[in-house]
């Protein structure tokens, strides 16, 4: 048997997508910015896709940008800010993923901007207090913290923060790409001025995702070299990405609380169960339904004398799980979340994340498979 539970990487794209690419791949192959009948099928198509977006949101259409994914669309916001919008300030987290902290590093570094970390508490909770005390300084700032952290769960008040970046004239950035269509979003109702989305974290192809600028936020273009995307990124949008970006955040939406029931059962299982097997296990960040994205459990596990040969040994057994972000698994640095939260760092801690396509069997498995490793080696 193999077993997936890394979905907060990457997921298996679902097969209503696959079906909904394929015609485009192999019929609608026109250049969107061409003026001939195979460019304006193309266009129709890339238009219908973003109106598609922009109902889910309750945006307006003009407020989508099409990128390559949540990195770019990251990228963008924080550089937009800066070059654009005159922020002389970055206030984010220790525990941010790389698209937003290397980011902020770099540009500040290059810039000249003064970069500022938000304190937090054990679990990835933002100290509100020492933001709003940030935000009481007179500066041009742009604040880039993300919905839900993608290795310990963690969510922020998202609208709490936006209404405090507001109070004080702040600029408001949130990485969105592990809450995207996972939970709604009512744009008209969130006054913030830049989400990102990735489509390959809700079952929907590799290479294609978005950044939402509001339009009160005036922006320009981040990749230069053409007029596509109405000025403002540069390139030939990847249609067949973008149609299946629209079909997968369809199929999100159309039962979104049905999934968050299916997938949050199984991660309260999975914790009952690990609290059976092993009870000195402990949970990294928030794990209620309300403060914690539901997809994804960080577990501390008890140390082992094989500790840095968990994760591949788990996959021996047809078992993948994480140790972490995706992004840095070939990194020989242990987690910076985890480091940002000050966790244990000498006991096993394993990202288990979860989609609405994991079943209850496969968590019943994995489990025995972990048991029979601890036993193993404690043998």
């Amino acid at each position: 048997m193999r077993v997936y539970l890394d979905n907060a990487a990457t997921t298996p794209v679902a097969p209503e997508v696959v079906e909904a690419m394929i015609p485009v791949l192999r019929d609608t192959f026109g250049n969107p910015s061409s003026t001939h009948s195979f460019g304006r099928n193309a266009k129709a198509l890339l238009e219908t896709s973003r109106r598609i977006v922009a109902k889910h949101l309750n945006c307006a259409a003009s407020e989508i940008i099409f990128t390559s994914g949540g990195t770019e669309a990251d990228n963008m916001a924080i550089h937009t800010a800066v070059t654009e919008l005159g922020v002389k300030r970055i206030i984010t987290s220790a525990i941010e993923h790389h698209a937003v902290g290397h980011t902020a590093d770099a540009v500040s570094a290059h810039e000249k901007i003064e970069l500022v970390l938000v304190n937090l508490d054990s679990k990835g909770n933002v100290d509100l207090e020492h933001l709003e005390t940030l935000l009481k300084e007179a500066k041009p700032t742009l604040v880039s913290l993300m919905h839900a952290n993608n290795e310990i769960a963690t969510m922020i008040p998202l609208k709490r923060i936006a209404q405090m970046c507001r109070q004080y004239g702040a600029y408001f950035h949130s990485d969105t790409v592990q809450t995207m269509a996972h939970f709604p979003f009512d744009l008209s109702d969130l006054d913030i001025d830049f989400i990102t989305c990735a489509a390959h974290k809700f079952h929907g192809p590799k290479g294609i995702g978005f950044l939402y600028a509001n339009k009160k936020t005036k922006v320009t273009s981040f990749i230069h070299g053409g007029a596509q995307e109405r000025g403002l990124r540069g390139g030939t949008e990847n249609l067949a990405g973008i149609v299946g970006l629209a079909k997968a955040m369809d199929l999100a939406y159309e039962d979104v609380e049905e999934h968050q029931k299916h997938v949050f059962s199984l991660k309260s299982y999975m914790m009952d169960q690990l609290h059976a097997l092993f009870p000195t296990v402990s949970f990294h960040g928030e794990t209620d339904f309300d403060k914690a994205l539901y997809t994804v459990l960080n577990v501390c596990l008890p140390a082992t004398e094989k500790t840095s040969m968990l994760l591949f040994t788990l996959d021996l057994k047809g078992v993948a799980v994480s140790g972490g972000s995706a992004c840095t698994s070939g990194a020989t640095k242990g987690s910076h979340v985890l480091e940002g939260i000050h966790a244990d760092m000498t006991r096993p801690n394993v990202r288990f994340s979860f989609s609405r396509y994991t079943t209850k069997e496969e968590i019943d498995y994995a489990l025995q498979q972990l048991q029979q490793v601890y036993q193993h080696n404690l043998s």
